[in-house]
């Protein structure tokens, strides 16, 4: 798996002028799932996702994780974060899973966050 993380003020996804997911200060997380990736890796990236201190505390040095101030958090299938350029100028997804799996290890992230850390202000979204 691979998530690419970032700190939002509020982030929105719109599909066909329709917003399908908003949420204020906290991550926006692009996921992708690899064609290897195994369940062992959910528990992982999920832990180190959500333990990021990226965030100013008081004295205003990033060590504060989105958990310890209940922000919020959207995630979004993201299969091209896999994407390979080594030869030639067309991206070759190869290392990306297949649909089917990748919404499968999708779903079951999600369920992670959901029951390992009891996070109430997640947005999920599968794009």
């Amino acid at each position: 798996m691979r998530a690419l993380v970032r700190r939002v003020l509020s982030a929105t996804v719109s599909v066909n002028c329709k917003t399908v997911g908003e949420i204020n200060r906290g991550l926006l997380v692009y996921l992708a799932v690899h064609k290897d990736d195994e369940d062992s890796d959910l528990g992982w990236i999920s832990q180190k996702v959500l333990g990021m201190r990226v965030f100013e505390d008081d004295a205003k040095k990033m060590n504060i994780s989105l958990v310890e101030r209940e922000y919020e958090l959207m995630v979004i299938s993201q299969f091209t974060l896999f994407g390979s350029l080594r030869k030639g100028f067309r991206p070759s997804f190869n290392n990306s899973a297949t649909p089917e799996f990748a919404v499968g290890q999708y779903r079951k992230f999600l369920q992670v966050l959901k029951e390992k850390f009891s996070i109430s202000s997640v947005t999920f979204l599968i794009v």
